[in-house]
């Protein structure tokens, strides 16, 4: 019998267009190998041109559904995104501390790219209180690190200073993600036994306009690589490489900002396929 592939959970909002949330987390899932469950945390009214409206999900529901996962399934990493309202954020909190949940990567989504507001002010409040210290890395973008810490957050040095200040908030580990600079640069900081550790991802920015969901799946392909015994820095490098090639082999979909292309390897599979076929006798 097959060996079981690793159970990664995903705690995160609904997108209509699929190129963001628990629809996109599964389908990187999925490319990686592993096997994909969700919890949807709210429900969004978008598409590639932006995000029109946004309902949270009862937070006893979002409650209910994380403990019949959990009394169901071995959970091998946990992808936290969008969250929606403090309620939720109070119920996914009570979970993870309930549970002890290994890997859980947080990607802190506060605002759409178009700028709707994804979380209220008393689940930013608590996310950043009682959910960052309880996971093993947290993923903010330059933006998110900016309104998490307070500091400018523009280039290498002021990413160091705002991971510092989110170890300072509980952060076990740190990874500022500066896809929006002019040269993708990605900064991992992480705790030793010698104190604060950082080390810097770089390569050229891609220009295109497939990029929504980025950040959902580097979060969601870290969390996988860790589910798969992967050390932290190993699991930045391959997703960092993973949503590169994923913008790369992007189709347009839609008329505003389209979505990576998340199944790409799929596609590559089947063209091995077609060019070296199985002789036939």
């Amino acid at each position: 019998m097959a060996l079981s592939p690793p159970v990664v959970l995903t705690i995160a909002g609904f997108d209509p267009s699929s190129g963001a949330g628990v629809t996109a987390d599964v389908k990187t899932i999925a490319a990686h190998g592993c096997y994909g469950v969700a919890c949807i945390t709210a429900l969004t009214v978008q598409s590639t041109a932006g995000v029109r409206r946004v309902e949270p999900v009862d937070a006893g529901l979002v409650a209910e559904t994380l403990a019949e996962l959990a009394s169901d399934v071995e959970i091998g990493a946990v992808h936290v995104g969008m969250l929606g309202s403090g309620k939720v954020v109070r119920a996914v909190v009570d979970f993870l501390e309930a549970n002890k949940a290994p890997n859980i990567v947080l990607d802190p989504i506060l605002r759409s790219s178009s700028g709707t507001d994804l979380l209220d002010t008393s689940g930013a409040r608590l996310l950043a209180e009682r959910l960052i210290p309880l996971c093993t890395v947290v993923t903010p973008n330059i933006d998110e690190a900016s309104v998490l810490t307070g500091l400018p957050v523009g280039d290498p040095e002021q990413m160091r200073a705002a991971a510092r200040k989110l170890h300072q908030m509980g952060a076990a580990a740190v990874i500022v993600t500066g896809g929006h600079l002019e040269k993708a640069i990605d900064l991992l900081s992480f705790t030793t036994a010698r104190g604060i550790e950082q080390e810097l991802f770089k390569s050229a920015r891609l220009r295109s306009s497939s990029t929504h969901g980025t950040g959902c799946a580097f979060a969601t392909s870290v969390a996988c690589h860790l589910a798969m015994g992967r050390g932290l820095p190993e699991a930045v490098l391959l997703a960092k490489a993973y949503v590169a090639a994923a913008i790369s082999n992007a189709h347009p979909v839609g008329r505003g900002t389209g979505p990576v292309h998340h199944l790409y390897r799929m596609q590559q599979q089947r063209r091995v396929l077609v060019a070296d076929p199985e002789p036939v006798n």
